[in-house]
């Protein structure tokens, strides 16, 4: 028995020894809890709707706790390190990254069930989830692949949602065509999450690396400027709304405006999801000399330019491009402002980061309220959309104005 243990032991050191299966497995893990634990509802929504379980409002209101719950998981994360140096008692990240799998399985599956009731508490425990996976795993991972010698690999990680995201939205339209029920979609997809768990447990497990001897060298660095986080942080926050109301109600937008029975809304979430992996991949090949500000600038602009495509192009082929658009930017957002935040508050580590992320979840909670608010007082859906879709463009103009400021006031050093 003893020696089963160690082999088992000496075989799971050797799998996160290997850089390659450390990057495959955050991508795994972030399919799993962001692809399936945030993103599933999109393409499963309009089956929610055919079978009568939900309306626009309800299905407003259960993208909302999720993106509640995402906000608790944030600040949670936020207040491990200060947790963490009192009781000295908190999970590792590799521990909190496999729990939050393990639930997001749960919570999926728990979806399939015909308790109706329960939804709100099960979409809220999910984000709380995706929130302490992508914080946890990420975090893992990228320093894993640094004690590793390997850092550039660390962009691959952020392939997962798109993956996910396009699996989730290429197995909808398959559920469509078959005419399955919602309820058999969540079913589906718990247990795809399970299979990503499986993948994932016996790579993530350990410190990602040892304590560095320059922790103290970079606790001594002063913090930067107030205004420099308030900016960062406000910036941030406006890239959750901008993006929140076409990432959760695009199949519903294509299916009230392009003719009854086409195929192509379908297909418009994994168009998403592809346009996610590209961008992450990019993304790592950015020279690391450029200001990131300004690349989160012409992140949000490509973005802002897809949902207006959406507004003056209301077709398919509009709807296609906006789609691509859309999620390229969206996991390199992220790749560049947790660099960005590395850069500018390093001794914060991962308070800093959970900080951002809680941002982030503040945008994401005001969008699906704000739809159902502008389509009630709207004479019909399609004018609500519209206004939604032109004040999620406005977020990201402003967003673009606060990192051209940032970049001209606080220039960076040679």
């Amino acid at each position: 028995m003893e020696h089963e243990l160690f082999s088992s032991s000496v075989a799971s050191t050797a799998l996160r020894d290997r850089p390659m299966l450390v990057a495959l497995a955050g991508m795994a893990a972030l399919a799993s809890a962001m692809g399936i634990g945030r993103f599933a509802f999109t393409p499963l929504l309009p089956m929610m709707l055919h079978d009568g379980v939900v309306d626009l409002a309800g299905g407003s209101w259960l993208a909302t706790a999720n993106y509640i719950g995402y906000l608790l998981g944030a600040l949670a994360c936020m207040a491990l390190p200060w947790l963490a140096r009192r009781s000295g008692r908190v999970p590792g990240a590799a521990a909190l990254a496999r729990s939050g799998l393990v639930a997001t399985a749960l919570l999926a599956l728990g979806m399939a069930l015909p308790f109706s009731g329960s939804w709100p508490a099960l979409r809220l425990v999910a984000g709380v989830a995706s929130a302490v996976v992508f914080v946890n795993v990420s975090g893992w991972c990228m320093g894993r692949l640094v004690a590793l010698g390997r850092p550039a690999m660390g962009g691959l990680i952020f392939c997962g949602p798109g993956l996910g995201i396009t699996l989730s939205g290429l197995s909808a339209s398959a559920m469509v065509a078959l005419e399955w029920r919602a309820a058999a979609g969540w079913a589906v997809f718990g247990l795809l999450a399970t299979a990503l768990c499986a993948l994932v447990w016996p790579v993530v497990q350990g410190a990602a690396a040892p304590r560095s001897t320059a922790a103290p060298a970079a606790a001594a660095q002063p913090a930067p400027p107030r205004a420099e986080r308030a900016l960062l942080t406000a910036a941030y926050g406006l890239a959750g709304l901008g993006y929140i109301v076409t990432a959760t109600f695009l199949p519903v937008i294509a299916r009230a405006v392009l003719p009854a029975g086409s195929a192509w809304p379908d297909l418009f979430w994994p168009m998403f999801g592809a346009g996610v992996t590209a961008g992450a991949v990019l993304s790592t090949r950015t020279p690391s000399h450029w200001d990131r500000r300004w690349l989160l600038g012409g992140c949000y602009a490509m973005q802002a330019a897809a949902i207006a495509l959406g507004l003056f192009w209301p077709g398919a082929a509009g709807f296609a491009l906006g789609s691509l658009l859309l999620g390229v930017p969206f996991t390199a957002i992220t790749f560049y402002a947790l660099q960005e935040a590395r850069r500018v508050w390093p001794a914060a580590g991962d308070s800093f980061t959970g900080l951002l992320t809680a941002a982030y979840g503040v945008g994401q909670i005001a969008g699906p309220p704000m739809v159902a608010l502008l389509l009630h007082h709207s004479a019909t859906p399609a004018q609500g959309f519209q206004q939604a879709l032109a004040a999620a463009a406005a977020a990201l103009v402003v967003g673009i104005a606060l990192y051209a400021a940032m970049a001209r006031r606080w220039p960076l050093r040679a």
